[in-house]
């Protein structure tokens, strides 16, 4: 059986590439600049390259170390994919005290 696929991101070129996962290889090449991969799981769904709203709202989350693998519900679960999403959960994160990549993953915030 071949190694299972999972994406790895280029934040400055907006692409994702499906490359089999190999935990003794930490560090992955973009094939287009040369920067430095991201691995994002096997569950993501790059947004569009012209969607530079969805682009930052995913540089925030990827950064915030929150990928996305595979649950037993099959998904990865809430993350947010605009910028307002974004911001909102940061506005809660400093209000409430609450972890920001916990905010982040949040389908809905408490009123």
């Amino acid at each position: 059986m071949p190694p299972a696929k999972t994406s790895y991101v280029c934040l400055p070129c907006r692409a994702s590439h499906k490359q089999p996962y190999d935990p003794e290889r930490q560090h992955r090449v973009c094939p287009r600049c040369a920067g430095t991969l991201i691995h994002a799981g096997s569950a993501f769904a790059p947004p569009r390259r012209r969607d530079t709203s969805a682009w930052r709202a995913l540089s925030v989350v990827l950064n915030a170390g929150i990928r996305f693998h595979k649950s037993c519900c099959g998904g990865p679960g809430y993350r947010p994919r605009t910028l307002r999403e974004v911001k909102e959960r940061m506005a809660y994160a400093e209000t409430s005290g609450e972890p920001f990549a916990r905010a982040l993953v949040r389908r809905e915030l408490p009123e």
